[in-house]
């Protein structure tokens, strides 16, 4: 009976220890905004950094393709491979479903057979530049966190760049030049993420890694490294976030650098497998796009833990007093101090920065045969979110809690027989004492733990 018992207890404190810690169980996940603590002067309030879990934002975007007319099938078109000029059985008919090819099969379920995928209309007016721009919007700000991946399903193109917004879409700068030869197509020597550093990991570069003109499709993917750039803080396997973290929290272009509104594909020159261009079979050149992959997470200055799509839009469910689209200023008449981001610091659970109440609100007077005497100018105590009466009590204008007889205290936290003689649970108090049951459950599984974990280890 012993060793279950002891088994028992070790997946208990374990539990436990879990509860307690408040490290992301995802990259960058702080899942907890704020949680009661019991501390000398009664039940209050413990706030922290928090953020929304990671997913995936494809779900959520609006795409468009410029120039509208360049998505295959109307009119309808026969295209050819690129491998073999005299395999030409590929279709693209808009006004057929199983023959069309619009933007949306670029978001659609993988794994699907056959393929789905966005095709544009092929290189007809060759040697006139095959440009296409392909626009992922999400009308809200996101932080990008893995990779970002784009699977074609034709060949990878010879000249590409991604540009990304800040501003939705006001203004573009490159992410990055992508090209069979940069020299030739940019001007820039050929890089990879590998040549980078941590002092010029902002750097823009061109490189020929995901360029070559028909490749097998198990690699047809060109990407963009986010999570390589992470590790030139974070280490390898991204086992030292603190570090990250920091410099996150104290460099602000770094933060801008991972941060996004929109992202732009521009496509520039087709994938033409040769060094010339067969003028004589211009169905074989053209793009397609079977996926892209964007994963990241609402911009919520670590003042929410939850992003809801609502009405076509993405919103931070705020916390610490905060409010707006990520969460980037104080609701009214909380503006105490000066808005702030929360900070990923001290790890593990970073800095709350919390909004507090105005030092003179706009208060309605109270009834003061009701209230006693009271001030207009009077400061806000009490409220309906974080200053809370407590034990039953009622906020009153904002200027008291009106507790029950029980309770006492300016948020009705401390019990009133504290005060009288003989204290709680003496035999004058009036009031037995506080049962185990009043205790949150963690304390109480807490104490009993480690009252088990003594006896166990008084066992032979």
């Amino acid at each position: 009976m012993r060793f279950p018992l002891v088994l028992m207890l070790q997946a208990l404190w374990a539990s436990v220890c879990q509860t307690m810690q408040h490290y992301p169980a995802a990259w960058g996940h702080y899942d907890v905004c704020k949680s009661q603590v019991y501390t000398d002067d009664g039940l209050t309030w413990d706030y922290m950094a928090c953020q929304p879990e990671a997913m995936d934002m494809t779900k959520y975007l609006k795409v468009s393709v410029d120039p509208p007319n360049i998505t295959c099938g109307d009119p309808p078109e026969t295209y050819c491979a690129l491998e073999n000029p005299y395999m030409c059985n590929n279709e693209c008919d808009a006004q057929n479903e199983d023959l069309a090819h619009p933007p949306e099969l670029m978001f659609d379920f993988e794994g699907r057979n056959p393929t789905t995928f966005w095709q544009s209309s092929s290189w007809k007016k060759y040697p006139k530049p095959l440009l296409v721009n392909i626009t992922l919007s999400w009308n809200k700000t996101v932080e990008l966190t893995d990779d970002i991946v784009v699977t074609f399903e034709s060949g990878r193109p010879e000249q590409m760049v991604l540009e990304k917004s800040l501003d939705y879409g006001k203004t573009w700068q490159p992410y990055q030049f992508y090209a069979t030869d940069c020299l030739d197509a940019f001007t820039m020597e050929p890089k990879t993420v590998q040549d980078l550093t941590q002092h010029t990991l902002l750097d823009i570069i061109c490189t020929e890694e995901y360029s070559r003109g028909y490749v097998w499709k198990y690699d047809k993917t060109v990407r963009f490294e986010i999570k390589d750039r992470f590790a030139l803080f974070a280490g390898p396997r991204l086992h030292n976030m603190a570090s990250l973290y920091g410099q996150l929290d104290t460099t602000k272009n770094l933060r801008d650098f991972f941060t996004i509104t929109d992202l732009r594909v521009r496509l520039l020159r087709p994938a033409t497998g040769a060094t010339m261009v067969d003028e004589n079979n211009l169905s074989r050149y053209f793009y397609a796009i079977s996926d892209i992959k964007v994963q990241g997470r609402c911009k919520c200055n670590l003042h929410a833990n939850s992003c809801v799509f609502d009405k076509e839009k993405l919103n931070c469910e705020c916390e610490h007093n905060t409010t707006g689209p990520d969460c980037g200023r104080c609701k009214r008449n909380y503006q105490g101090r000066a808005w702030s981001a929360g900070s990923y610091l001290p790890i593990p659970k970073g800095t709350a920065n919390t909004c507090i109440p105005s030092n003179v609100g706009p208060v309605i007077r109270p009834n003061v045969s009701s209230l006693g005497v009271a001030n207009r100018n009077q400061a806000r105590v009490c409220d309906n979110e974080l200053l809370r009466c407590q034990n039953g009590g009622v906020c009153l204008n904002n200027l008291r809690c009106q507790c029950t007889s029980a309770f006492t205290g300016l948020l009705c936290e401390k019990p009133r027989c504290e005060s009288e003689l003989g204290g709680c649970g003496g035999p004058d108090s009036g009031q037995t004492a506080l049962s185990p049951a009043s205790l949150p459950t963690l304390l109480l599984v807490l104490l009993l733990g480690s009252t088990l974990f003594r006896e166990v280890s008084y066992w032979p």
